[in-house]
């Protein structure tokens, strides 16, 4: 078990690779062993291109090792005809007579179709080697398959005083409480990330653009909540390349916006997650303002939250979110510039 460890965590070194650019499929490496040694290996890079266990195959100098040799893969191979073959078709006519694999596939149309196509021609087959490691490769893929959601994470910094913003700003542009490497870290999280939420008081007062500048990787699909629809054009989350989608309540919305029909308790949230789920959204990082991420909290609606702490009071200001039942879910921390990053997962 040992070795299949070892050859399963270069599987997900290569997966991450496709870290940006897979989604909205998983990311997946493959690797290919004969006689203890790595004779090929590849991985997803995006959608229509071939997937890791192909490139894994096309790798290797002598094809003729293929019926002697293991096939170690992250995720059960697919058995379904999409915009490439199936892999397991693949195993099969290149005759490898053993597959490893870490996770099976929730996705519906593969679901453990892959494993049994491959067992039922005597290819033998191991499931589950590191398999919460390659959970968490893949979380935002198998939260959204299993869940029917998007994996939501929580984003926030506030200061050693517990307050995100002060009382009255001198501009429009971000109040910033975050170290410049923090700065940084929060555009990483936006980049690997699908799409970003943030509330109408955010958008006002911080007029933000919600980019992946300060690092390279693409920017997410940006969401605000605009209950009545009276938020200006000219903020810049609507002036950009890709301007965001409004959240209205219905009795508001016009042609383009996602409508929702919206109550004083911000039950309609679960509404919205399925409309994202619609729209193939597999990860949301909502990022404020408190009334937003506290309506989430409140309701259990998250995976992740992150909270950045500054070691610097404000004194007076606006209150962050309450963080009572985070503490339950804490799982570690880490020091950014002169923060203090905790991260709590359910």
């Amino acid at each position: 078990m040992e070795e299949h460890s070892i050859y399963m965590h270069r599987c997900f070194q290569l997966a991450l690779h496709g870290s940006f650019t897979a989604r909205p499929n998983p990311m997946v490496g493959a690797v290919i062993v004969h006689n203890g040694k790595i004779i090929g290996e590849g991985w997803h890079r995006q959608p229509g291109e071939p997937h890791a266990e192909v490139m894994a195959v096309r790798s290797v100098k002598d094809e003729s090792l293929l019926t002697k040799s293991t096939l170690y893969v992250n995720l059960e191979p697919c058995s379904h005809y999409g915009r490439t073959p199936p892999c397991s078709l693949l195993i099969l006519e290149k005759k490898i007579p053993k597959v490893v694999v870490s996770n099976l596939d929730p996705n519906p149309i593969v679901a453990g179709s892959g494993i049994r196509m491959l067992q039922s021609h005597g290819v033998e087959v191991i499931t589950g080697v590191e398999e919460q490691k390659g959970w968490e490769v893949n979380r935002h893929f198998f939260t959204f398959h299993t869940k029917k959601r998007p994996y939501i994470h929580l984003k926030w910094a506030e200061s050693a005083d517990g307050l995100v913003a002060p009382v009255k700003k001198e501009s429009t542009h971000p109040f910033v409480i975050s170290s410049p490497q923090s700065l940084r870290l929060t555009h990483q999280l936006r980049a690997s990330l699908q799409a970003i939420l943030i509330g109408s008081a955010t958008a006002l007062s911080d007029d933000p653009s919600l980019t992946t500048r300060l690092v390279a990787g693409p920017d997410p699909q940006k969401f605000v909540i605009d209950r009545y629809r009276k938020l200006p054009d000219n903020l810049r989350i609507f002036t950009s390349s890709d301007p965001a989608l409004r959240i209205v309540d219905e009795n508001f919305a016009l042609s383009g916006d996602i409508a929702v029909k919206m109550d004083s308790d911000w039950l309609w949230l679960n509404d919205l997650l399925k409309i994202l789920y619609t729209k193939n959204i597999q990860s949301l990082q909502v990022e404020g303002g408190t009334k937003v991420l506290n309506s989430f909290i409140r309701q259990g609606l998250w995976d992740e939250a992150w909270l950045i702490k500054s070691p610097n009071p404000l004194t007076a200001g606006v209150s962050g979110p309450s963080k009572d039942s985070l503490w339950n879910y804490y799982r570690s921390n880490f020091t950014s510039g002169r923060d203090t990053v905790f991260i709590f997962k359910k």
